[in-house]
């Protein structure tokens, strides 16, 4: 009745499609919290599609797409090889020495685009552009230590299983009502959702940066001169790609001095690297 059967008794067809979508649903959302992990850096439960070998095989695997897409690998040796020490110092002297990820740094050879970045499992980018900026190698610590952070903190696993879940939820509104409109509304809805637990991981990956610094002897305000170098570039005819991704740096700044000051009570060493 009430339009859900048809004259001989027989479920109408909005009915199986509700019904469809409602199993739909239900799959993506017990699929979604049953792949809970606890995580021992961070110290936080999440939920994460892929096992670690998964991210780092898929890490592996993106990365000379990436590095075509970003001007290939800077030709500056020395460069290199300098983000090479600063970033193994960072994961072989500090928390992240407890995982077991497959760390690569690549100095990228693209000198417009003012953008770092991390794969799951343990690529780690930085563009010249962002490089030839940074005044310290405490600052160079920053941008790598923010990157290892996102790694650590499995961010992009999250945010895959956030998207799966999104998709089936998506799935699920476009089976049930019949409606694009409905559907499209849905999508909207969900990219947001996505894109706000992305800043949070921008400032989870903050906090666990000046953390991974002071473990590895770097002086974390330089992460600060980072955030200023970032604000200033922002004044320029190219807006930082770094944007796209990361909430703003002036939004930032006080937070990172919360997370120093909480490192720090008694306040910072004089014998960190600037």
């Amino acid at each position: 009745m009430f339009g859900f059967e048809n004259r001989y008794g027989e479920p109408s067809g909005m009915n199986i499609r509700f019904i469809i979508g409602v199993i739909i649903a239900l799959v993506s959302i017990v699929g979604y919290f049953s792949s809970r992990e606890y995580n021992p850096v961070t110290k936080e439960t999440q939920f994460v599609s892929l096992s670690p070998k998964q991210e780092i095989a898929l890490g592996l695997r993106a990365t000379p797409q990436l590095i075509r897409q970003y001007g290939g690998m800077h030709p500056d040796q020395n460069g290199q090889a300098i983000v090479d020490k600063v970033g193994f110092r960072l994961v072989k002297q500090s928390d992240a020495a407890k995982t077991n990820w497959q760390y690569e740094f690549h100095l990228l050879g693209d000198t417009r685009t003012i953008n770092a970045f991390a794969l799951p499992g343990g690529q780690v980018f930085i563009t010249a552009a962002l490089y030839s900026r940074l005044k310290t190698e405490g600052q160079l610590a920053g941008v790598l230590a923010h990157e290892i952070g996102h790694v650590v903190a499995r961010h992009g696993a999250e945010r895959m299983a956030k998207s799966q879940l999104t998709q089936g939820l998506t799935g699920a509104v476009a089976v049930a009502s019949g409606d694009a409109s409905a559907t499209q509304i849905a999508q909207v809805v969900g990219e947001l959702v996505n894109m706000s637990y992305g800043r949070d991981d921008e400032l989870e990956s903050d906090r666990l940066s000046v953390r991974f610094m002071a473990q590895a002897g770097y002086d974390p305000r330089a992460l600060i001169g980072v955030m200023e170098v970032l604000a200033q570039a922002s004044g320029g005819n190219r807006q930082p790609e770094f944007f796209s991704t990361h909430p703003n740096p002036e939004n930032r700044i006080e937070k990172i001095k919360a997370a120093i000051k909480e490192e720090f009570p008694g306040g910072v060493p004089s014998n960190l690297i600037p």
